[in-house]
Formats: C-alpha cells, structure tokens, sequence
C-alpha cells in the first residue's frame, strides 16, 4: 500500500521556492521561485540577490535610506528574474511558483518569457501600486495567478 502523507506536486515545487529562499542573504526578505514546465519538470530556480560579481559585502542590504547608504532596491535582482535567466530550456507554457506574489517589473519578465501561470503563497503587498500593475498584466496577457493553500504547512529537512 502507497503512502497517503506525499506532498502534491503544487506542494512539492513550492517547497523548491522556499528552499531556494533560503540561499538569499538579504536579512529582511528571502524569496524563491521555480519554474516548471508542463511536463512537470524544473527548468528554472532562483532567489533573490545580487548580481553575480557583487559583493554580497559592499553593497548596501538596507530597506530605507540613510545618509550614507543606500537602500537595496536599486542592486536586487528578484528571485522570478533569476529563475528566467537560470532557467535551462524554452519557458513557453510553463508555470512559475514563488513564495511572494510578483512585483510589476517580474511581472513583466514571466509575461516576456511565456509562462502562463503564477502560483503564489504570500500576497502581503496587494494594495501596492507595483502589484495592482501585475495583476493587471496578468490579465491583459492571460497569465493565470492562483494562491497555493496548502494542506501540509511543514516538511522537515534531515540531513542525517
């Protein structure tokens, strides 16, 4: 008899955005995404970061200005970016899970790219200008978006 605790496949690529979260150094927010493609296969992952060749070091991970510093904003490339250019083969059809609904300027990239759907978590920003352009997009280009509630709310990684 099979197992009747196996996580679905929305649960299971999700679980690859979040882990993948977990390599961001950003203090404040740590986003994944995964991206899949039809057949169910992972053909992009990413998190968010800054581009490759810059130190995680010399630049600044504050979320307000001050007056030395400036904020992260301007330096981040966002965990959906970094799953496109990552990504190993043709997005066309594909659909995207990410633990933080998309800005307007991901939004943008996963419509140029050809996926069709965004499975989201989190949706704490909605009232925002940035994703009030998303899901307009979305709309206008027939990208699907879905919130994932899952039924598994905990799955433990041991590495013994």
């Amino acid at each position: 008899m099979k197992r009747k605790d196996y996580i679905t496949w929305d649960e299971y690529f999700m679980g690859i955005a979040i882990l993948s979260a977990k390599r961001s150094k950003d203090p404040s927010t740590q986003v994944g995404a995964c991206i899949v493609n039809p057949s169910n296969k992972i053909v992009g992952i990413g998190y968010n970061g800054f581009p490759i060749g810059c130190s995680d070091d010399e630049l600044p991970w504050e979320r307000t200005n001050d007056e030395v510093n400036l904020t992260k904003y301007p330096y981040v490339v966002h965990a959906e970016a970094n799953a496109i250019l990552n990504s190993t083969k043709d997005l066309h059809g594909s659909r995207i899970y990410v633990d933080l609904f998309p800005c307007n300027e991901c939004a943008k990239l996963i419509i140029q790219s050809g996926i069709v759907e965004v499975v989201y978590l989190s949706d704490k920003y909605k009232d925002t200008d940035s994703v009030k352009a998303s899901r307009r997009m979305f709309r206008l280009a027939g990208v699907r978006e879905r919130q994932l509630i899952v039924k598994n709310k905990k799955v433990i990684l041991n590495y013994e």
